[in-house]
């Protein structure tokens, strides 16, 4: 995919940012979740722990597995996952239905431990979202790897412990949970978040 991508046109005829539109997983992500705001200790906290996850790795790996990460993380409860022992780590080693890389399933349960210690996750996090008038991309290389309030996300999160948190996932984190939202200019969702609850602009149909 091109730096200076734009949007693309689906076979239903909405546009796209360019790696939204196939295969189907990551449309419905783009379409219903990303760039969408996303509140609460335990929604935020399997958010952390998927970019976690997906550090090194394809996006579309950790989609693809999703369900089988809420299973074998209790959901993604942070009080419970708190609570994994040993046993369960080599439980999760074993799983062939997640990513078994046991540096990142220490890390999830260690994160557990850390966000109990925190007294408002959503507000740590979401003071770290930059102004909404910020402007939008409109190719794939206006989209930034991080940010200086990513940075200083990774900071906080780091000094209260938590891992698998450097600036670059933690900016992904914030376009995951709508802190920032990075669809282009001329995406339908972008469209979308403009006019409210406006039906989405379809492109022309070529012959």
């Amino acid at each position: 995919m091109s730096d200076l991508a734009g949007v693309v046109a689906g076979d239903d005829g909405l546009a796209r940012c360019p790696w939204g539109d196939a295969p189907s997983v990551y449309r419905r992500y783009h379409d219903e979740e990303w760039g969408r705001p996303v509140h609460g200790r335990n929604p935020l906290y399997e958010r952390l722990c998927l970019e976690a996850f997906q550090a090194g790795l394809s996006w579309i790996t950790v989609l693809r597995k999703r369900e089988a990460f809420r299973s074998a993380f209790a959901g993604f409860d942070p009080e419970l996952v708190a609570a994994f022992d040993d046993d369960d780590v080599q439980r999760l080693l074993a799983d062939v239905a997640i990513v078994r890389n046991r540096a990142k399933i220490l890390a999830v349960v260690s994160n557990a431990r850390a966000v109990l210690e925190i007294d408002d996750l959503d507000g740590l996090l979401w003071s770290f979202a930059p102004p909404a008038t910020r402007t939008r991309p409109r190719c794939v290389a206006e989209v930034p790897a991080d940010t200086p309030q990513s940075v200083a996300m990774a900071k906080a999160l780091k000094t209260r412990g938590l891992r698998f948190v450097g600036p670059t996932t933690a900016y992904a984190l914030m376009q995951a949970t709508g802190m920032v939202d990075d669809h282009l200019t001329e995406c339908w969702r972008a469209a979308q978040g403009a006019l409210g609850a406006g039906v989405p602009p379809r492109l022309p149909t070529v012959a």
